[in-house]
């Protein structure tokens, strides 16, 4: 990469981090807006909607997706295509997983009786949870374009850009998903 690539490179990941600075304000707000209107006066008690087990293992895929994001990162690196490969399907496997909890937990919840009208509770909790689970699938499409791309061969050095662009983002959402286990889930499941 010459030094006019690594400059353009560097812009990218500055205007990268200022919107995910942007998007951690966003999250912050709805985190302020939870924990206001949790728990509500009327209608159910977190304690009654929230299984410790659905937040466990979908907690143990998304926040295992980061680590085998790191080894896909390894494997890029040294160019070793197979352990990249596999690593980088390990990852999109793992949120898919994780989309798929989370919207079998909300189903879960809407069948029991806690839509997202019930209290403020409930929307303030669909609206938190539900944005991030969409930043998740958001990110498993990315994940699936960069497999088009890697597969295309596009050239690599323009590859490790997008590629590291994502890992910002992917690790982003991780972390706002430590966040929500910790505001959200764990003061009523412990």
């Amino acid at each position: 990469m010459n030094d006019y690539e690594s400059a353009l490179f560097k812009d990218k990941q500055i205007g990268f981090l200022i919107y995910l600075g942007a998007e951690a304000i966003m999250f912050t707000v709805l985190f302020a807006t939870y924990l206001i209107f949790t728990p509500a006066e009327q209608g159910p008690h977190p304690t009654e909607v929230f299984k410790a087990v659905s937040v466990i293992l979908s907690s143990f895929f998304l926040l295992s997706s980061s680590g085998t994001l790191i080894a896909a990162e390894k494997g890029l690196a040294k160019n070793n295509q197979r352990k990249f490969i596999t690593w980088f399907a390990i990852t999109l496997l793992f949120a898919m997983i994780f989309l798929g909890l989370e919207i079998h937990e909300f189903y879960t919840f809407v069948s029991d009786g806690y839509g997202i009208s019930v209290n403020v509770f409930m929307s303030s909790f669909y609206v938190l949870v539900g944005l991030h689970a969409a930043h998740v699938a958001f990110g498993i499409g990315w994940m699936i374009v960069l497999f088009i791309h890697y597969m295309r061969k596009i050239p690599m050095s323009l590859f490790r850009e997008k590629h590291k662009i994502f890992s910002y983002y992917w690790h982003f959402v991780d972390v706002i998903w430590v966040v929500i286990i910790l505001l959200v889930y764990l003061p009523y499941l412990l």
